[in-house]
C-alpha cells in the first residue's frame, strides 16, 4: 500500500498543472473509491473501474475499462495484449494516464472521444467532438452487382484485401434478367443506385483503341444502337429498389442527356427525373443525376 500512497501523491500533485486534465472531477473520483484490491496490474485495473463504472451507472462498464487500459498499454483491445500483461505490474506513468481517461470516462466521454481514435469497418479513424462517431448501425452498406463472374471475383479479392468486405454485399446478377428485381429486395431500399453501364453506341465500337478492343470485355461497353439498352433497363428497375426519394446516378455518352430525358418523359409511370447533368475533366455532359419522386 506504500506504493499506492506513492502513486496517489503523484496523481494528485504531479499532474494538478497539466492543460485540459479535470482535475477536480480526478480528485473526488478517486478519492470516493478505494484503492484497487490485488496487484496494480492490467487486469486489476480493468476489475477495479469496471466496479467503478457499474456503480457510476456508466454503460458498458467493463468494456469502456478494457478498451481504456488496452489503449494505455499500447493496444487496441484488452483481449490483444500479451497474457504476460495482463498480471504485469503498471508502472506509475501506466496508472496516472488509465486515472485521467477513467476520469473523462466518468463524465460520459464516449470512449472514443477519450482514445482520441477509432477503428471502424477496417478504417483506424481519428476521433475529435464535436465530429460524430461511427456507428455500424447508421452507416452505409453497399451492394455491388455484376454480371460477370470475373467482375465479381474480383470486386471480392479487392474488398478482402481493403478489409471492406463488412461493408459490401457482393452479387453476380444479370439486371436484364427477368426476376432480378426479386433477388435484389431483400437489400432494399437503396437510397443511391450508382452505375458506369455499357454506354458506348455500338455504331462506335470500331472506333475504340486497339488497348481497349482487345483486352477489355466488349459486352461491358457495346449499350446497343443508341448506348441506351442497359440504361433503360436500370431507369425500369431502379424505382422499386429506391426509397420515396432516391436517386441515380450515370455515367453515359455525351449525347445521352437528351435520351435519356425524352425517354423519361416517355414513361411517367416510374415517377423519374433528370436533376442534373455533370460535366467530365474535357468538359463533356457526362454524369447524370435522376431522382425519384413521390407519385
Amino acid at each position: 500500500m506504500k506504493l499506492w500512497g506513492q502513486i496517489l501523491g503523484t496523481l494528485l500533485s504531479g499532474s494538478r498543472g497539466r492543460k485540459g486534465a479535470p482535475q477536480a472531477w480526478a480528485f473526488k473520483s478517486w478519492k470516493t473509491y478505494s484503492s484497487p484490491a490485488g496487484p496494480l496490474s492490467a487486469t486489476g485495473m480493468v476489475n477495479h473501474w469496471t466496479r467503478v463504472f457499474e456503480e457510476r451507472g456508466i454503460p458498458e462498464a467493463r468494456e469502456s475499462s478494457e478498451y481504456i487500459v488496452a489503449h494505455v498499454l499500447g493496444a487496441k483491445t484488452f483481449q490483444s495484449l500479451r497474457p504476460a500483461l495482463w498480471t504485469k505490474p503498471l508502472t506509475p506513468r501506466q496508472l496516472e494516464c488509465i486515472h485521467e481517461l477513467c476520469s473523462h470516462r466518468l463524465q460520459r466521454m464516449p470512449v472514443q472521444y477519450i482514445l482520441g481514435e477509432w477503428d471502424f469497418q477496417g478504417l483506424s479513424l481519428k476521433m475529435v467532438p464535436p465530429v460524430f462517431i461511427p456507428r455500424p448501425e447508421t452507416e452505409s452498406q453497399v451492394i455491388a452487382v455484376d454480371k460477370e463472374e470475373a467482375a465479381v471475383t474480383l470486386t471480392h479479392e479487392n474488398a478482402q484485401r481493403l478489409r471492406l468486405q463488412d461493408r459490401i454485399r457482393i452479387i453476380c446478377l444479370d439486371v436484364t434478367s427477368e426476376g432480378c428485381c426479386t433477388d435484389l429486395w431483400p437489400w432494399g431500399p437503396v437510397d443511391l443506385v450508382v452505375s458506369n453501364p455499357p454506354y458506348i453506341f455500338h455504331k462506335d465500337m470500331e472506333q475504340l483503341a486497339p488497348e481497349i478492343r482487345s483486352y477489355e470485355d466488349l459486352v461491358a461497353l457495346d449499350g446497343g444502337d443508341e448506348g441506351m439498352d442497359i440504361i433503360t433497363h436500370i431507369l425500369t428497375l431502379a424505382p422499386r429498389l429506391l426509397n420515396a426519394s432516391g436517386s441515380i446516378f450515370l455515367e453515359v455518352d455525351p449525347r445521352h442527356p437528351e435520351l435519356v430525358s425524352s425517354w423519361l418523359q416517355g414513361h411517367p409511370d416510374l415517377h423519374l427525373s433528370l436533376v442534373g447533368v455533370r460535366e467530365d475533366f474535357c468538359g463533356r455532359p457526362r454524369f447524370l443525376h435522376v431522382q425519384k419522386s413521390a407519385p
